[in-house]
Formats: C-alpha cells, structure tokens, sequence
C-alpha cells in the first residue's frame, strides 16, 4: 500500500491506477464500519484509494475538532491489511492552502436536521469532498448510510455539478447491541455506552409501530422521544420522520420514510436512522 501525504503526489499516482477506482472519505480512526466500505469498493474495482483527513471545516467553532480521536498508525496497520492501494493523508495546508477562499454550499436539504443544530458544516463537507474527488477522481465513492444527511448532500452536489461518479451507499454497521459504529463511539464513558444503545432502540420502536399500522408521524415522534427520555443521560436534540429525497417533515408516513434522532449521551452527540418502507 502506498501512503501519500501530498496533492501533488496523489495526482501523479491517480494516472499509474488501474481502473475502476473506488474511493472511501473518511476522517480517519477507522472502525469495521469503514472497512465495509472498503471492502465494497475491492469487490467493485479494480483499485482502491481511502483518505484519511479531519476536516477542520465541517467542524464548528464549539465542536470537537481539536480532540477528535485520532490513530494513524492503527489506521495506516488496518487499510493495508484491507488491501487498500492508496492511502491519501494530507496535512490542513495542503487541503486548504494560504489564500483558499473558495466554497461549495449545496443549498434546501443543508438547512434542516444536522444543518440547523451545526450551522456551516454541510458547506465544509460539501467542499472538501470536491476536492477530493477532484483530486483522486474515482469512479466510484463509499459513504455510510448513518449520515444519511451528508449522503444526501453528497449526491446532490455530485447531480447538480455533473461529476462524473457514482455514490455507492452501504448500510450501517452496528454493534450487536444495535449502536451504530462511530468514532465517537470512543468518547463514551462504560454507563454512557450502555446509555447508547437507546438510540436504536427508538429507531426500532418507530419502525414496529409503522408495521403496526401507525402512519401518523407525530405519535410516532412522542412515542421516541418518550422512549428515549427514559435514559437519564441521554438528552434529545432533534427527532425527524422525513421525506428520504427533500428531508421535509412528514405528517403521515404512507411510503417511504427517513426515521433520524440526533441525541447526546453525557458530552457525547451521537446520530442514527433507518428507513422505512
């Protein structure tokens, strides 16, 4: 596997890869949830490229950039027992360079959900994976179906802009508890990784009262929110039954529907989602 720190260096090598080329962003401290994506980028292409970046503007001023978990070492170990072609590590300056002042913003489906409680991420998500498209230009790109926003946002820059690439969704891996893998999963103390698991236990309360026949979307929020308010650590920031295209708030669920909660177990800020069909 060949590490590659640098943008210039990472160009170069794109043109000595046999394609197709997947790819899989990640922000590093990689977990088996990453490695699906990886796996399934291997089975569907010829070469495999995987960046690790942590990406200091889809961060908030408040927000855990500087203590975000990080191992590169242990990531590096497993990317190549993975198989992984490249691994693509660039420093902040090398992303973002003195004078950088250009920005992609993917506007409507940016401003509800993660977009409302974390003003300005959806713009430094959407702008450093142009660039790292542009930069690797892959065939194919891996994202997890947990951050079903950022998917959505994805796919709509990739559709407004006319990139040349193909977004390929893979379901989330979970613990056999049912929490949802996540690096930040780390921060959780013994009482609050237990605490976690409330999370998915209301997704699945939304979705057994949906096979029950249950289609008004508000009795189904209040009966999340109530199950979930029987945590005592955990605190809700936000519960949505949307629309899985526009991400509006629906009043009956009769079709499909993106089932999401945002909830912070102690410091911890935890997201998760199923969809319903």
């Amino acid at each position: 596997m060949k590490v590659i720190r640098n943008v210039a260096e990472m160009k170069a090598m794109r043109k000595t890869l046999a394609g197709p080329i997947g790819f899989v962003p990640t922000l590093g401290y990689l977990h088996a949830g990453h490695i699906s994506l990886v796996n399934q980028s291997k089975k569907d292409n010829a070469s495999t490229v995987v960046s690790i970046f942590v990406n200091p503007t889809q961060f908030g001023p408040k927000e855990d950039f500087e203590k975000y978990p990080r191992d590169e070492q242990c990531d590096i170990a497993m990317l190549e027992k993975a198989g992984v072609d490249v691994a693509f590590l660039p420093a902040p300056h090398e992303m973002y360079p003195n004078g950088f002042n250009t920005w992609v913003e993917v506007q409507g489906i940016t401003e509800r959900l993660e977009g409302a409680v974390r003003p300005g991420h959806f713009k430094g998500v959407a702008t450093v994976c142009n660039k790292l498209f542009n930069i690797v230009q892959p065939d194919k790109a891996y994202f997890g179906q947990k951050d079903a926003q950022q998917v959505l946002v994805i796919k709509k820059m990739v559709a407004d802009l006319n990139m040349n690439l193909e977004l390929v969704v893979i379901s989330t891996l979970r613990e056999a508890d049912g929490l949802a893998m996540s690096s930040r999963n780390s921060y959780l103390s013994q009482d609050e990784r237990k605490a976690a698991t409330v999370l998915y236990r209301a997704l699945l309360k939304a979705k057994e009262m949906k096979q029950a026949g249950e289609h008004d979307a508000e009795t189904i929020r209040e009966a999340m929110a109530e199950l979930v308010q029987t945590e005592p650590l955990a605190e809700i920031d936000y519960i949505s039954i949307a629309d899985p295209t526009t991400l509006t708030e629906l009043e009956k669920v009769k079709s499909q529907a993106l089932v999401s909660l945002a909830v912070r177990i102690g410091k911890t800020r935890l997201i998760d989602n199923i969809v319903l069909t």
